[in-house]
């Protein structure tokens, strides 16, 4: 079955709708002041405290220090962190060392065909690698597809699961899914109603289906 992400999270009644509908990750965007969805750290502990225990929280980050990631996921306390700056495979290691039972989300944004030398280059270091789209200075939440065979080129090659994000929607979800094979798909913009809040119909119909593609 297809995994899905919704990413964005700022609420606990989105956060629980989307439980309710089936989500597997629930993404918490932390002190990053270009997204509009951004989170406080002391917000984001509060809402991850309360996510039930069936879903996996993933704090967002622009951090790429293992020293800062680490005290900020000790106070945070997620059960994965997704990369979405540039972050060296070092720094990673450093912050696995720390936190051995913290998954390890690594984006990598495909612009072209270097997009798989990228993803092969963290497929030892992460747990996932998740493919987004880049637009305008925006590394993610762009609202924007890239091109998905490159994508499947990627979840063909890497020996570790990918999750595709960029643009991703209800109406599009089911081709992508078929297209490109994923082992999760990850939406935020696509499901929204209104800035920091989710449309609950969107979420339903983009988890189901997602799930149509299996």
């Amino acid at each position: 079955m297809v995994k899905v992400k919704i990413c964005g999270i700022t609420n606990m009644n989105d956060a629980l709708l989307a439980a309710e509908y089936g989500a597997d990750f629930l993404g918490f965007i932390v002190d990053i002041e270009k997204s509009e969805d951004s989170l406080s750290r002391s917000v984001a502990r509060d809402l991850i405290m309360q996510v039930p225990l069936e879903i996996t929280p993933v704090m967002v980050t622009y951090l790429n220090k293992a020293s800062d990631v680490v005290e900020l996921a000790r106070f945070v306390k997620p059960m994965a962190i997704q990369f979405h700056a540039d972050i060296t495979v070092g720094e990673i290691g450093k912050i696995r060392k720390a936190l051995p039972k913290m998954k390890i989300i690594k984006a990598v944004h495909v612009t072209g065909e270097k997009a798989i030398d990228e993803a092969k280059k963290f497929e030892d270091y992460a747990d996932y690698i998740l493919l987004d789209s880049k637009s305008k200075g925006k590394i993610g939440g762009t609202g924007k597809t890239h091109n998905w065979n490159i994508s499947r080129k990627i979840v063909e090659k890497c020996k570790k699961p990918v999750i595709l994000a960029g643009g991703l929607n209800p109406e599009n979800v089911l081709d992508a899914v078929r297209i490109v094979k994923p082992f999760g798909v990850d939406v935020n913009s696509g499901v929204k109603s209104s800035p920091r809040k989710k449309d609950a119909d969107k979420m339903e119909r983009f988890i189901a289906e997602a799930r149509k593609g299996d």
